[in-house]
């Protein structure tokens, strides 16, 4: 067999990228041996009430997420017990960060259990839809905050900014819950240019986006659940960068300032959103171990911190949420 001139056998550059990859690896060892080996003595002598706390904070999170979750499916009429809630977040949370294209896979458990729990199809999507807007602009609020705050006095003229803008949007979502047929302006046309595309008659389809909207009428986000939704959201997020901040006690590494830890932490989560590899794992711990070292603490402290903190939300979250995931998909039809 022949090989086109110039193009080396596959064989042969699996050979030079596997020698490239141990010769990077093994640079990189020998770079940062000192600060892995310091960081490995620090992770053999946590505190333990400390580390205790972080697991409480952790756990205080997903509580908080369930509950973000609850209250929008409360203000639709639907009423589950919390535990329903907290173990479809833990099973939903698990499935997204730990398989590969997860967060579709989490999406459609929770569509599945909220039509379980009796929430209508289009109730379902809201929720889906309107929790993960409420969690992405909690996290992105609680990063314009830390940005503010880390060097120096903030400005509230942003602050006044953010929270127009956050009125604005809440403003925004009830409306289109309370007139959900003010999205049939928008339907319509791109309907009947799908149709079109399709050669099926102009108006088909349309009796069953009408029945979509008109369930969305049932969802009235009232003031009390919108504050206690965002609420929630929040408290997700923060109570998770405490997670990351305990974790910092734990080890010796409590130096840090507020500021500069919220940083830190937003930077991991935002270099989560990459899901090229299932968990984030080297992604969101790299942003982080860079976020810790640039507010202060040293090398091998910063390690030991996010060792600490992913064994909590990688490994005890996760192992709690596959449990979960067990526990509540549908038992298989009887063949």
């Amino acid at each position: 067999m022949t090989t086109l001139a110039g193009k080396a056998p596959p064989r042969r550059m699996y050979r030079v990228a596997g020698v490239v990859v141990a010769v990077v690896l093994a640079a990189e060892l020998a770079l940062g041996w000192r600060s892995l080996t310091d960081a490995v003595a620090h992770l053999r002598t946590p505190h333990p009430g400390w580390l205790a706390a972080a697991l409480l904070a952790e756990l205080a999170a997903m509580q908080a997420y369930a509950r973000m979750q609850r209250r929008l499916l409360r203000s639709a009429g639907v009423r589950v017990a919390l535990r329903r809630h907290v173990a479809l977040a833990y099973a939903a949370h698990s499935l997204s960060v730990t398989l590969p294209g997860g967060p579709a896979f989490s999406t459609a458990l929770n569509y599945r259990q909220m039509r379980r729990f009796g929430a209508s199809p289009a109730v379902a999507s809201w929720c889906i839809a309107l929790s993960g807007i409420l969690s992405a602009a909690a996290l992105a609020g609680i990063t314009a905050f830390s940005a503010i705050t880390a060097n120096g006095a903030p400005d509230w003229r942003t602050f006044a900014a953010l929270a127009v803008a956050a009125l604005l949007a809440t403003i925004g979502v009830r409306r289109l819950a309370r007139h959900p047929d003010g999205l049939t302006t928008v339907t319509r046309p791109v309907l009947m240019l799908v149709n079109r595309l399709r050669r099926r008659p102009a108006d088909h389809g349309q009796d069953r986006v009408q029945g979509f909207l008109d369930q969305l009428r049932v969802a009235r986000l009232t003031p009390g659940h919108g504050a206690a939704a965002v609420a929630f959201a929040l408290l997700n997020w923060l109570l998770d960068a405490a997670c990351l901040w305990l974790c910092c006690i734990a080890v010796g590494g409590g130096t840090i300032s507020a500021g500069q830890l919220l940083l830190a932490f937003c930077a991991g989560m935002a270099a989560g959103t990459i899901t090229i590899v299932p968990g984030g794992l080297g992604i969101i711990d790299g942003a982080l171990i860079l976020g810790l070292m640039a507010g202060g603490i040293g090398a091998e402290i910063a390690i030991a911190v996010v060792v600490l903190y992913r064994l909590i939300t990688l490994g005890f979250i996760i192992g709690v949420g596959w449990l979960s995931y067990l526990a509540i998909r549908p038992a298989p039809a009887a063949g």
